[in-house]
């Protein structure tokens, strides 16, 4: 499997004429550089192509000179120099993108942005092959399951607008990546997040989102046709340790969630305590399965944390549609 290099030139011109075009150069896979020429740059990123062929450049309105030197870039560099280059484009474009992200996040607003992860990604159908990361969450803020995701959407459109203005980037990306910091905000785990997700045209269907009075049975079911295990089933509930419903502190991402899960508060008579969690959170401690992984989670934080970030990369990549080389 190689690796394909996509070269983005921006703001590149020969000071006579600029132009667009596409052009493929097959080099060694594993490519990538940041070359600078005067004021100007040619960033490459790599990106995962699966065949055998070797790298394939994409020159994007550049000017002859920048795409004259992007041409004889590679044969000046020596192969060790290259090669030790891969992947560094990559980690900074997400440097970048995190960087846009943390200006409009606080932890006051983590709960809705990770919110707005799980009600994107959350309608994944494995059998009938729709839903995912897709971004199509900007298309069903109407639905009454996705109230007050406008605001959490409003607040990466600033971060989103800023960050396109030097290079496009898609919904699926920005909310993916976003989740994840809000986590680390949190004090949560930190999450390696993977770039080239392509947005939906259109919404997701309707009711393919886990509904809030599932019983334990009926929530194992439906983890499944999305191609999730209970354990991360319940590892994936664990998010509702940040937000409004009764666990613990709602601004720190820890595993008060399932501490709380095992007391069952919500038996005691009156009170809040009756009001902590969903109907499905509480589902999770009356299944032997579920309640299993809650009280391991609730003696082990690193395990959980552990078990999230493994759960929460499989949620923002599957069923997402990824770019591929030209």
């Amino acid at each position: 499997m190689s690796n394909t290099i996509a070269v983005d030139c921006w703001l590149l011109s020969s000071g006579v004429s600029s132009f667009t075009s596409t052009s493929k150069l097959y080099f060694p896979a594993n490519f990538s550089r940041t070359a600078h020429f005067g004021s100007n740059t040619i960033r490459a990123s790599a990106t995962t192509n699966g065949s055998s062929e070797g790298v394939i450049y994409k020159a994007l309105s550049c000017g002859r000179r920048a795409l004259l030197s992007m041409i004889t870039l590679p044969l000046v560099m020596p192969c060790e120099t290259i090669n030790n280059s891969v992947g560094a484009i990559a980690a900074d474009e997400s440097f970048r993108l995190r960087e846009e992200i943390r200006k409009v996040l606080s932890k006051g607003k983590a709960a809705g942005v990770l919110r707005l992860v799980f009600h994107d990604a959350g309608t994944f159908e494995i059998d009938e092959k729709i839903g995912g990361m897709n971004g199509s969450i900007v298309y069903e803020l109407d639905r009454p399951e996705n109230k007050g995701l406008k605001k959490s959407l409003k607040i990466l459109d600033k971060a989103k607008s800023q960050i396109d203005l030097v290079q496009s980037v898609s919904w699926a990306d920005i909310i993916a990546l976003a989740g994840a910091e809000a986590v680390s905000l949190c004090g949560g785990p930190s999450i390696p997040i993977q770039l080239g997700r392509i947005d939906s045209m259109v919404p997701d269907p309707e009711g393919k989102l886990p509904e809030e009075s599932l019983d334990a049975t009926s929530l194992k079911q439906c983890f499944e046709r999305k191609g999730f295990s209970t354990q991360e089933l319940v590892a994936l509930s664990g998010a509702h340790t940040l937000g409004s419903k009764g666990f613990g502190n709602p601004t720190v991402f820890d595993n008060e969630y399932f501490k709380i899960l095992m007391e069952k508060p919500w038996l005691s008579s009156g009170g809040m305590t009756s009001m902590v969690g969903l109907p499905s959170d509480r589902a999770l401690v009356e299944d032997d399965e579920c309640v299993g992984w809650v009280s391991k989670y609730a003696e082990d934080q690193s395990l959980f944390f552990d078990d999230f970030k493994n759960a929460y990369t499989k949620l923002v990549d599957t069923g997402a549609t990824w770019m591929k080389a030209l």
